[in-house]
């Protein structure tokens, strides 16, 4: 009994974050909005804004992230980028000297040892004293309207942050990016919706968000996913998180598993961290912050634990002699993972199937999971980055 509860405990939980809990979210959802008392494009008080980057060797999209951010519809009298060099070594720095002549708005720091994003973002938010604060990537670009569509919800008071609607282009049939896609609108429109239902999306993308400066807080020196402590700090202070699908931008990332599985990787380590930090925010659990924060993240951070679960109860039973059923469970689980090989088969034939190139992309964001776990579990490392291969990079467009 033992083992046939643990099986489908885990079977639930695994159910509840993937199916269940974006089904009744949608429910809840449906036919609510978010904040209404917004600034109008033309308001003469539309606040200024500093926007923080941290780049280190970018020299592959940092022009065509100064010239997305300045053809804007925002007043450029009340806009700043603020680029905080991490001991850039390619020709990033010059790069933004010479687009500097062509847009004033522009501020260089560059940091002479590396010293990592939270560190680089708080340097540059003490130099700053525009009331609202844009954090951004340097690969993810801006439509006319985005800073706009971020800075309107800063009319309402409560309001203390706005995430972006980052869209990844689907690239190439072998690689992975249009799984990423899919990964991403799921994504958005989950942090939308869990805006309107409680004011409390669950961790902006750090590529692209809106934060009240007084509401700001820099992570930690140490931690590797900086947007996501500045986000649910947010929520700790009382103030809402929404997300705005109007303010559309667009990420460029490497369409290689590889590369992506090191991004999640790191980002998997960040998230224990996070964990850590704000785990007073997880009870009661049927708060609905608290609810949102179990749901969407922690149990998806898990999933990797409650399929390993899954399996071992499965193979425990069978060994004790349990009936078909199980038997057939146990075959599925141990058949599905096998299918990342005939994908790999394929793919070194160039003949690609979708539907196994999303199984691909879910065992192995799963396995890029349990690896930062068991980094954050030895030590998570220090906080500087390499930045993705980007698209540009791996062949162009």
């Amino acid at each position: 009994m033992v083992l046939i509860g643990a099986f489908w405990l885990a079977l639930l939980l695994v159910a509840h974050t993937y199916v269940l809990f974006p089904a009744l979210l949608s429910w809840r959802a449906r036919g609510r909005h978010h904040n209404t008392q917004v600034y109008s494009p033309q308001d003469d008080n539309l606040p200024p804004v500093d926007i923080l980057l941290a780049a280190h060797n970018e020299e592959q999209v940092i022009e065509e992230k100064i010239r997305s951010t300045f053809a804007t519809t925002y007043p450029l009298d009340k806009l700043t980028l603020h680029i905080g060099s991490d001991n850039s070594t390619d020709r990033t720095h010059a790069l933004i000297d010479r687009l500097q002549a062509q847009y004033p708005g522009v501020r260089l720091r560059v940091f002479a040892q590396r010293t990592g994003k939270p560190g680089i973002i708080e340097a540059l938010a003490q130099e700053t004293t525009a009331p609202v604060l844009v954090l951004t990537d340097a690969n993810v670009f801006f439509v006319p309207d985005t800073i706009y569509q971020l800075v309107k919800h800063f009319r309402a008071p409560e309001v203390g942050l706005v995430g972006g609607n980052i869209l990844n282009p689907e690239h190439r049939q072998e690689g992975i990016s249009g799984q990423e896609k899919a990964y991403l609108e799921r994504e958005n429109l989950i942090k939308y919706q869990e805006g309107v239902v409680w004011g409390a999306m669950i961790g902006a993308f750090g590529g692209c968000f809106a934060v009240r400066r007084r509401c700001f807080h820099a992570a930690p020196a140490s931690f590797l996913v900086d947007d996501f402590y500045t986000s649910i700090a947010v929520l700790r202070d009382g103030y809402q998180a929404l997300n705005e699908l109007d303010a559309v931008c667009y990420e460029d990332v490497s369409d290689r598993l590889p590369e992506e599985f090191r991004r999640k990787a790191r980002i998997s380590t960040g998230n224990f961290q996070n964990l850590r930090e704000f785990r007073q925010l997880l009870w009661p659990p049927w708060r609905g912050l608290s609810y949102a924060f179990w749901s969407h993240k922690v149990l998806r951070w898990l999933t990797p634990l409650l399929l390993l679960l899954m399996l071992l109860s499965s193979a425990a039973l069978v060994l004790r002699g349990a009936g078909w059923f199980y038997q057939l469970l146990l075959l599925g689980q141990v058949g599905l993972p096998l299918l990342l090989l005939l994908d790999a088969w394929l793919r070194r034939r160039n003949r690609h199937s979708r539907l196994l190139r999303f199984i691909t992309h879910f065992y192995s964001m799963n396995a890029a999971l349990l690896v930062g776990l068991w980094r954050y579990l030895h030590g998570a490392g220090p906080a500087t980055w390499q930045p993705t291969q980007r698209f540009q990079q791996a062949g162009g467009k």
